[in-house]
């Protein structure tokens, strides 16, 4: 692989996005790209962000890509939508970089459930699938698009009323499956080895995603699965896929992916960069898994992230209460002033705090070079007299008497510590 290597994230705002982010922003040799055809969460994320590109379907589109990997001396493309993995495979001669897609007959399988199902029929863990009314031996049944993702638009069918209408349309039935459920992250390299499987359990859902997961083992009956289909569609890179236990107990095949997941997270958290894998492998370069083995469990929810139209080269920030809090360092702040320091802000601490400030810092490991400047004051002298600057500059303190007669005197910006997340600037 070359020693710096330019990596496109796109579209760049949805979960599997950010978790490629995630796995590539502190690789120092990748420069990493985002683009969407609207604006979404990557803007937030994504240093080098690129927006308002066309949608796969319009006209032109493949000139427009082509011109940005120019542009931007693109050596390799993450799609992550299954829609757009299988774009890309179809037209992989005419995209100029390399795609993270196994190849078109992969890609073409696994976006259709219906493919799927057949190419995997006489396998015991393909579930059994109803073709029409008359096969149906027993209720309830399941019901799911055949080109779709997550639990978008699937159905239980527990009666026969307007059964008809479910045989026609782009639906996909099968026995119904009321056990456990499992995401099976894998990676095979370009000799077709299959050389990690991943299984978690998809313990809570939301609008798809699986927002609670935990570490499972890989079971006999796991590996065989994984193995078949390796073997079957001649996977490479990353992929994945999932079942769910039957009545009887047995897993059964539900959808295959060749597409990031967003909670690959989880045994990335273990040693298992699945993006970063799958960009060596693009380039043929041999790799070796050291994944740590223990339990772990990921929880995720909504995060915020902030643009706004502020501009400040000074923080003016207190100490007690603000810096330390309770004993303790307030991590949440360190970040900011980090992130400050890192984007050449000026940083001055302003504190009444009448012990030993050198003293104080060097007992939480603080550095006295984060700051730009120290401001010791007496108790009952005026925060607002010792501002120099009046432009470009803000002031953070806990305390709202301070920040009130700083706002008063000043008409500068004023935060408490719980604002401190929209000062930061996420991309990388």
């Amino acid at each position: 692989m070359k020693s710096k290597t330019n990596v496109l994230v796109f579209p760049c705002g949805s979960e599997n996005a950010i978790e490629i982010h995630s796995a590539l922003k502190d690789v120092l040799y990748i420069e990493l790209y985002g683009a969407s055809g609207k604006d979404d969460h990557g803007r937030f994320i994504f240093k080098n962000y690129i927006g308002n590109v066309p949608y796969i379907t319009e006209t032109g589109f493949i000139d427009f890509f082509n011109s940005i990997i120019n542009k931007y001396s693109i050596n390799a493309v993450f799609p992550t939508h299954d829609d757009i993995s299988l774009f890309f495979a179809k037209n992989i001669k005419n995209i100029q970089a390399k795609i993270a897609v196994p190849g078109l007959r992969q890609a073409e399988i696994c976006r259709s459930k219906k493919e799927t199902y057949d190419i995997f029929k006489d396998y015991d863990f393909c579930p059994q699938v109803i073709e029409n009314k008359y096969q149906i031996k027993k209720l309830p049944l399941f019901a799911k698009p055949d080109k779709g993702q997550g639990s978008k638009g699937s159905f239980k069918i527990i009666d026969n009323n307007n059964i008809d209408n479910v045989f026609t349309g782009n639906l996909v039935i099968t026995e119904y499956l009321p056990g456990d459920e499992l995401t099976v992250d894998c990676f095979t390299d370009y000799k077709n080895n299959l050389k990690f499987i991943g299984p978690r359990k998809r313990k809570r859902i939301l609008g798809g995603i699986s927002v609670n997961s935990s570490t499972e083992k890989v079971t006999d009956e796991i590996k065989a699965i994984s193995n078949a289909i390796n073997d079957k569609l001649q996977m490479r890179g990353l992929w994945f896929y999932q079942i769910k236990k039957s009545e009887d107990n047995k897993y059964k095949l539900m959808e295959i992916s060749v597409r990031t997941a967003g909670t690959m997270n989880l045994y990335r958290g273990l040693g298992v960069n699945f993006p970063l894998l799958t960009l060596y492998d693009l380039f043929e370069c041999e790799v070796e898994i050291l994944a740590n083995d223990y339990y772990l469990e990921v929880d995720r929810f909504l995060f915020n992230r902030y643009i706004s139209t502020l501009n400040y080269n000074t923080v003016y920030i207190d100490l007690d209460d603000t810096i330390i809090k309770n004993n303790k360092i307030n991590a949440n702040v360190m970040m900011f002033l980090y992130n400050a320091k890192n984007n050449n802000k000026s940083i001055k601490l302003i504190t009444k705090n009448i012990s030993d400030v050198s003293q104080i810092l060097d007992k939480y490991s603080i550095h006295k070079n984060l700051f730009n400047k120290i401001i010791i004051l007496k108790d009952t002298d005026e925060k607002y007299k010792w501002i120099r600057e009046k432009d470009n500059v803000i002031f953070i303190d806990n305390a709202f008497n301070e920040r009130k007669e700083v706002k008063n005197k000043l008409n500068i910006p004023v935060f408490d510590v719980d604002a401190i997340n929209t000062l930061i600037d996420w991309r990388e």
